[in-house]
């Protein structure tokens, strides 16, 4: 039986990112060109303003927020209260920048589309950029299928990204110095087009599929657990497990897709209660 969904917030043009944070949801509106975060009683508020298109969310050690841009590929940084360049990835970045999980060191690992998907251009591997905390950049994985949402193991040990167009998760081990390494897959889910994800206390990973109104809960090696499924004509772009014991699972959906979403303003976050928390990054 799925679980019992509800509204949180809507009115939004294009929801994803989704992060559980200092008791809030944060999230990036992509097409509204903002961050918000939102708490689990509905009261919203603007975080900052992000010209070419926000997208995957995180927090430094010392608990600074990072943001990925999309469109001229960086990594930005909040302090003093504004979004400064924290890195360049468009030397490694083939294509808009997209998710990004930040481990307990400080390392981002951000994914992107690999080519320009709203130009129609021709569909191409992508990869995942490294960036440290000095602000480096490294391509730590290539050869991916639209790299997108990604999440970190409790045990920092190992890193599983969705590969959106190859419909499947896959799994990388993660080294002392944070280089990727052992890809294998978690799981191969056909007719999937897995976006965001988040890991839970079981091992399970949840993941948004990007076509469907539903949110899958994956264990390793493909079988699917549990589905959660919101209003008919909308789809899941992300998820995030939070709320006091992280057993809240928020979901980014919309009724549009691209840059139309914008002016529809059909975005929502939505939540279910499940029973295995979430775990781990982010």
């Amino acid at each position: 039986m799925s679980a019992k969904v509800e509204t949180l917030l809507d009115g939004l043009a294009f929801p994803e990112g989704p992060r559980w944070h200092d008791g809030k949801l944060w999230f990036s509106d992509i097409h509204g060109g903002v961050v918000r975060a939102v708490e689990l009683s509905g009261r919203a508020e603007l975080i900052a303003e992000v010209a070419e298109q926000p997208s995957g969310l995180g927090w430094t050690t010392d608990n600074k927020l990072l943001v990925v841009s999309m469109n001229d590929r960086r990594l930005l940084r909040m302090d003093d209260g504004a979004l400064r360049p924290y890195a360049d990835l468009s030397a490694l970045a083939t294509g808009p920048c997209n998710d990004m999980v930040v481990d307990a060191h400080g390392r981002a690992y951000v994914g992107n589309f690999g080519f320009d998907m709203f130009a129609g251009a021709e569909r191409k591997p992508a990869g995942i950029v490294r960036v440290d905390p000095d602000g480096s950049c490294a391509l730590a994985a290539d050869g991916l299928d639209f790299p997108n949402g990604m999440t970190i193991t409790p045990d920092g040990r190992a890193l599983i990204a969705a590969e959106s167009y190859g419909n499947r998760l896959t799994r990388f081990d993660i080294a002392e110095d944070g280089t990727l390494s052992g890809r294998r897959a978690f799981a191969e889910l056909p007719g999937v087009v897995p976006d965001g994800i988040c890991f839970d206390a079981e091992g399970a990973v949840w993941v948004a599929h990007a076509r469907a109104n539903q949110a899958l809960r994956v264990l390793d090696g493909g079988r699917i657990a549990q589905t959660v499924s919101v209003p008919e004509g909308r789809a899941v772009y992300a998820c995030a497990l939070g709320g006091a014991d992280r057993r809240t699972l928020f979901l980014c959906t919309s009724a549009v897709r691209g840059p139309e979403s914008r002016d529809a303003k059909q975005g929502r976050i939505e939540i279910a209660r499940v029973e295995v928390a979430g775990a781990g990054w982010p």
